[in-house]
Order: C-alpha cells, then structure tokens, then sequence
C-alpha cells in the first residue's frame, strides 16, 4: 500500500451479507482477475469484520480473492471491539491499526472506493 495512481483501495464497511456477495466482493476480486487495476486491497472496517469472522461462504470467496494477490487487511480496533481479530487472522488477513495508514492513502494517489 504505498498510494499509487493504480492502486485501487476497497473499504469495505458494511455488515450486509448481499452487499458483499453482489458488489464489494465482485468488484474486488474482478478487479485484480482482469487486470483492471494493478494492486488491489481490501480493508475489512466496521461491521464487516464480524460479518467475515462467521460467514463461510464469505470466507472461501474472501480466500479466491487472497490467492489472485488481492492484499487483505483488517482494522484491529474495530475487530478487537467486534472480538474477532484472531478471527480473521486465521483467515489470513493481516490485523493492524488502520488511522494513520489509511489517511496516508487518502492524502496519496491511489483509488479508493468504500462500500
């Protein structure tokens, strides 16, 4: 994540299964299979880290999406207060603090879209 001008950022915020399943998820994983964009991340934020953490559907597709090369990451305060940070490290997204990395990224170049 360095705010590249091709570098597109999903914030994905909603705890909306369909939401998920009917964009975030589609948009996201399309984006890296088609080349639409070169890097491609996802931050799981809010409601959708506890969505994640018990929807095993959402986690396979969440796992296509890793092996494509989509970086997954989760914000660790929101997670902690959800009581799913080891969650969803098991899936193998990385859990850090998010503030300061993602105001970087807005202030950069990169793309970002939240959903």
């Amino acid at each position: 994540m360095g705010g590249k001008s091709d570098e597109l950022i999903v914030l994905w915020t909603s705890g909306d299964r369909e939401v998920a399943l009917k964009m975030v998820f589609m948009y996201t994983l399309n984006s890296k299979l088609r080349g639409w964009w070169k890097e491609v991340t996802l931050i799981v934020w809010g409601p959708s880290s506890k969505l994640i953490s018990v929807d095993t559907e959402l986690q396979d597709y969440l796992s296509k999406m890793k092996k494509t090369g989509v970086k997954l990451l989760a914000w660790k305060t929101c997670s902690d207060l959800y009581g799913v940070s080891d969650d969803l490290e098991k899936l193998g997204i990385e859990v850090k603090k998010m503030g300061v990395p993602l105001t970087e990224l807005i202030k950069g170049d990169c793309k970002i879209i939240a959903m």
